[in-house]
């Protein structure tokens, strides 16, 4: 079944591209001009990703983005922007964006990222029972779902979340860098700054710690990266 992409760009030239080479790649694709239509859009079409530019009639992408993560906590979204100033990456991040792109961009490397970032592989049937699941403690892991649950119930994670979980309790309590964490769960060639992975920790600390301003499970080694706590009781 293929794919849907919901682009939201207010620039026709660009629009027309990235239409273009989603649909030869075998995507779907929805398109929107302003923030309103793409909010619009976003809730009533459930694409399975988002192409949001930042720059936008009537609601900018940021906003968007916030109206949109309040109601819907899974979609990724890679904000598009002229913009290079850090602090704009890093807004967007802390808003949900998954990602992000600065223009202009290859178009080759679009279409990697949204590969990347759309949730890959067939889950197991609803109610069908797992032969993959991986318990560490008050958490289970069911890789044929691509699901945690936390004391027994489902924590709603992005595809990014997920692999980020995944990644720190493949071996509890070895460090991983920032650096490794980039190779392994963004998984392409990614120049960004690594502190795109804290702001990924911070969002999965808000789902999946008891208190994530005081984190007992995925703890900071300063200066090296992040490890999975396996000493709690």
């Amino acid at each position: 079944m293929k794919k849907t992409v919901l682009i939201v760009e207010d620039e026709k030239a660009i629009l027309d591209i990235l239409t273009l080479n989603l649909t030869i790649a075998g995507y779907d694709t929805i398109c929107a001009q302003d923030g309103k239509e793409g909010l619009a859009l976003a809730l009533s079409e459930k694409p399975d990703l988002i192409l949001l530019d930042v720059m936008l009639p009537y609601l900018d992408g940021f906003s968007l983005c916030k109206q949109f993560r309040a109601q819907d906590k899974l979609t990724p979204i890679i904000m598009l922007t002229a913009r290079e100033e850090e602090r704009d990456m890093v807004f967007g991040l802390e808003l949900g964006a998954d990602d992000y792109m600065t223009k202009p961009f290859s178009v080759r490397e679009l279409l990697a990222r949204v590969q990347t970032n759309i949730r890959r592989g067939d889950t197991a049937p609803e109610g069908a029972p797992s032969r993959n699941r991986v318990d560490l403690g008050r958490f289970t892991l069911d890789q044929e779902r691509s699901q945690i649950y936390k004391d027994d119930q489902p924590v709603d994670l992005t595809q990014r979340e997920y692999d980020l979980f995944r990644c720190l309790t493949a071996q509890p309590g070895r460090v991983v860098s920032r650096e490794a964490l980039m190779q392994e769960v963004w998984r392409y060639d990614y120049f960004g700054d690594v502190r795109a992975v804290d702001v990924a920790v911070c969002r999965l600390r808000e789902k999946i710690e008891d208190d994530a301003a005081h984190p007992e499970y995925i703890i900071t080694k300063r200066g090296a990266g992040y490890y999975f706590n396996t000493d709690l009781e």
